[in-house]
């Protein structure tokens, strides 16, 4: 099992959290996205989109992180990171799906430097994009916490999709300096995740290759 990966990476952040829970054991195979690694001829044979993450598991190799967590529950699915309820699952991935299709998505380095580098925003244009697509999906966020069906976690006292999407981005609005204080359950629960193991292995700056 390989995970290639960049230590600040959300999408990878989360996939290393769900290989932690899972007790898996994976060798993680870093790239450097500011030196472009990631789209070297070699990597595009195998990743043609030329993200992070890519994983292998025997003849099994994919892109794209939330089918990375699919595969790993229904291939690994003890400890289960998703309900046992149909409700229950579709509640966890809506909740994933506002991290992974909507903020994501807009606010990674490659927009982010679409923007700047071939659009001229300034770094405060850049800011202030970065901030508004956070803010936005986090109001959502937050008030579909407070359905009464979250607990310690997302969805009640386990760990799910929700919180490994949620983890990521808590950290990466935090890095960019993003007002979190209208949002008291989103940093509840991140807080809450902070606490274990699995998530502390899996932080930015316990990666090999932090700098």
């Amino acid at each position: 099992m390989e995970l290639y990966g960049y230590f600040r990476s959300s999408t990878a952040y989360r996939v290393r959290i769900a290989l932690n829970v899972k007790g898996l054991d994976c060798r993680h195979i870093p790239l450097s996205i500011l030196a472009g690694e990631h789209k070297g001829t070699e990597y595009l044979k195998k990743n043609p989109q030329g993200f992070v993450p890519y994983f292998t598991d025997g003849d099994v190799a994919m892109g794209q992180s939330m089918a990375m967590l699919e595969y790993l529950e229904e291939e690994y699915p003890r400890p289960a990171l998703l309900p046992e309820d149909a409700m229950g699952r579709a509640r966890v991935r809506q909740l994933s799906g506002i991290i992974a299709c909507d903020i994501h998505p807009v606010d990674n380095l490659r927009v982010l430097k679409y923007i700047t580098d071939e659009l001229g925003a300034s770094d405060a244009q850049k800011t202030a994009w970065y901030h508004h697509w956070i803010l936005e999906g986090f109001k959502a966020f937050e008030t579909l916490l407070q359905d009464g069906k979250s607990g310690d976690f997302c969805h009640g006292d386990q760990v799910t999709f929700a919180d490994l999407c949620l983890v990521p981005q808590v950290y990466n609005a935090r890095r960019f300096n993003c007002s979190l204080g209208e949002f008291p359950n989103i940093i509840r629960i991140a807080d809450n995740c902070n606490k274990l193991a699995a998530f502390i292995q899996a932080l930015p700056e316990n990666q090999e290759d932090a700098t």
